[in-house]
């Protein structure tokens, strides 16, 4: 510690010591951004002071633990003001977050990363940065506190916590936050408590170029409790976060009026100080109107010593929960085990699963197959939970042994009523992986990963074990049309790195792409069909569990070396197999039949397999898939025949549609011997 460091503030007490503790979060966000070249310094600037406060005075954690049961969740869904969070975990003593890496902001690397990244910095519990995201999922975790007290009654002392946010008026732009809200205040989710840095500027401006609804009439309306504050006066944002969690019927918005950029002499209140460096003139006058030393990331003695005086006082909270987590041991050992079980983060044990049995030729969709294995799932993996997008009867995603709806003040049901809420669904579903107990499920049609997709996007990054049922996954799902017939969709959940989309043939590949989700450390999309699939007898055809590996060989006649080899999906595995027959029984063809349900996993297998499954040898390929033909060329190679549907759909029943696509059995063998016709 340099002799400044020491010697500045150190007759600093009271509020005097306050203030010095809030302005130095300032400064430490001024020069990490500074020496970036790069960053958003005016939000830490302008929320230092109750940012200070929420970590000195509420919200409980454990630096040494990042991952703590028993801490509360806190959130900066702004996620461009990261160095305000960087600042305060410095100060509150996480180990990773060193001084030097403070010094490394924004590098290759480093800790501290332009926005907050759960997968990079321990003790971050959320990624954001995409607005709006990080508040949908604070409503998630807040759901998840709820759910687990309500679930396990004798466990609340070492399960209760609350969540906290800080958000600004991007986040409550983005429309993602109306439906959170919504969804908060439906659910009575008192112990989420979000402050608001109510700035009035952004990017281009001044809010009012764009934003001049009365936010807090609107959060009222979504069923909040709301307050306006001075966010520079502590006292005041005291008070209102005391009275936020004195009350248990409706989360609550506080409105903290702030400075952006505060205390800079030309820039503060204005665009300029949101997303760049002060510059090096504008750095040093901010510094001396604050009376602080220029010297770079200076962090007082005194300023330490308040900071191991809170973390004194988490230590003692920490004892104290123990002690509660001990007396539960005693008292309820089977509860304990459980909770240490879940919270592991560890794949379910899926050995006391009671898989339900498909006979081979009964037909289902594979929609409707999901919903008996989710049945099961039900029973054997309990802190499954999930629900759709006002869309339960159609994706058969109803637990009927989960006691029931996760409603307003009877939060132990399992089946989660998210409304027509896709993108919150997503973010929500994110936030309850990421709160760390349970695995959580949604469900709506393949069409409508479109609203879903930014929050996917988001669990594929942090590896969320989060499951999507997309039912209704091809044009075949008929009359509704082409604006819910899914065509690209197939392909844009194969394009996000980390996500796994599994699209089964039958009722027992259907299974084992469950087992496949709630294995997978991220998000896996099990896109669905509407209409009805034979279950194929495993007598005459490979093995289901060759699904596991992604893709497997699923038929084949005609010896070791087929003359071409079919590749499908979903539905369409059942026209490769009619093809197949035609082309081996009537023109005495070596063909094989791959299924190919899952790329991401057939992509990890070894190469050997991966030929062994596809072999070079075979240049005559054909794909065939109900959606975009587009990177079907992966396996089918350039001059590979790739069957599938390169325009929107149309409203018509499923054998119409088939035919004027060209999709059926009949017209895919007809074009399969065109191709073979030119290739030899």
């Amino acid at each position: 510690m340099s002799t400044t460091a020491t010697e500045f503030g150190a007759a600093a007490t009271g509020e005097q010591l306050e203030q010095l503790a809030a302005d130095t979060l300032r400064v430490l966000a001024m020069d990490a951004v500074q020496k970036a070249d790069s960053g958003h310094p005016g939000m830490p600037m302008g929320m230092a002071d109750a940012a200070h406060l929420l970590w000195t005075e509420f919200l409980r954690l454990d630096p040494r633990e990042p991952r703590w049961l028993g801490r509360d969740r806190f959130v900066l869904s702004a996620g461009h003001g990261s160095m305000l969070l960087y600042g305060l975990m410095h100060l509150a003593g996480f180990e990773e977050l060193t001084l030097d890496e403070l010094k490394r902001f924004r590098q290759l690397h480093s800790k501290t990363p332009g926005h907050p990244e759960s997968f990079v910095t321990a003790g971050v519990e959320t990624t954001t940065g995409p607005l709006g995201q990080g508040f949908a999922n604070a409503v998630g975790m807040a759901m998840a506190e709820r759910h687990l007290v309500a679930r396990f009654p004798e466990a609340a002392d070492v399960l209760a916590q609350r969540t906290f946010v800080i958000c600004g008026d991007g986040d409550l732009m983005e429309g993602i936050s109306s439906e959170a809200a919504s969804m908060a205040g439906h659910l009575g989710l008192s112990r989420l408590v979000v402050l608001y840095d109510d700035n009035e500027i952004s990017i281009d401006g001044s809010t009012a170029l764009a934003f001049s609804e009365d936010v807090l009439r609107r959060f009222e309306g979504h069923g909040w409790r709301t307050e306006r504050v001075d966010g520079h006066d502590r006292g005041a944002v005291r008070r209102a976060i005391e009275a936020a969690l004195a009350q248990d019927a409706r989360p609550s918005l506080i409105a903290c009026r702030t400075v952006i950029g505060k205390h800079a002499p030309t820039k503060a209140g204005t665009a300029k100080a949101h997303g760049e460096p002060l510059g090096d003139k504008e750095l040093a006058a901010t510094k001396a109107a604050m009376g602080w030393p220029p010297e770079p990331f200076l962090v007082p003695g005194a300023v330490r010593e308040r900071w191991a005086r809170r973390q004194a006082e988490w230590r003692a909270a920490r004892a104290r929960w123990d002690d509660a987590w001990k007396a539960l041991e005693r008292a309820h050992p089977q509860t304990a085990t459980t909770l240490r079980r879940w919270s592991s983060g560890a794949a379910p044990d899926l050995s006391g699963v009671k898989w339900p049995a498909f006979k081979p030729g009964e037909k289902d969709a594979t929609r409707g197959s999901s919903g008996k294995v989710l049945q099961a799932l039900c029973e054997g993996v309990p802190n499954l939970i999930g629900g759709s997008a006002d869309l339960t009867p159609s994706t058969k995603t109803y637990l009927n042994a989960g006691g029931g709806d996760f409603e307003r003040g009877k939060y132990a049901g399992r089946n989660l009523r998210f409304g027509v809420r896709e993108h919150a669904m997503g973010a929500v579903m994110n936030g309850m992986a990421l709160h760390g107990l349970l695995i959580p499920f949604g469900a709506t049609f393949l069409t409508f990963t479109d609203y879903a997709r930014p929050a996917m996007r988001l669990g594929a990054l942090m590896g969320t074990r989060t499951v999507y049922v997309m039912t209704h996954d091809s044009i075949f799902l008929g009359e509704d049309g082409p604006t819910h017939q899914p065509v690209e969709h197939l392909m844009a959940m194969r394009v996000i790195p980390g996500m796994r989309l599994i699209r089964p043939s039958d009722a027992a590949e259907t299974a084992l792409a469950w087992r496949m989700a709630l294995e997978h450390e991220g998000p896996t999309v099990l896109a669905l069909t509407r209409q009805n699939l034979p279950v194929l007898d495993r007598a005459e055809h490979g093995d289901a569990e060759g699904a596991l590996r992604g893709g497997y060989v699923l038929w084949e006649r005609g010896g070791q070396e087929p003359q071409v080899v079919l590749v499908a999906t979903g539905s369409e595995v059942h026209v490769a197999l009619d093809v197949a027959r035609a082309l081996h029984r009537d023109d005495g063809r070596a063909v094989r039949v791959v299924s190919l349900p899952c790329w991401e996993v057939f992509e990890e297998q070894e190469p050997a397999y991966r030929e062994a499954v596809l072999p070079p040898a075979c240049g005559a390929r054909v794909s065939i898939e109900a959606g975009v033909t587009f990177g079907w060329e992966r396996y089918t190679g350039e001059l590979g025949l790739r069957v599938g549907v390169d325009r929107f759909g149309a409203s018509a029943p499923a054998g119409a549609l088939a035919e004027h696509f060209g999709l059926s059995p009949g017209q895919v063998l007809q074009r399969v011997r065109e191709y073979l016709a030119t290739v030899g």
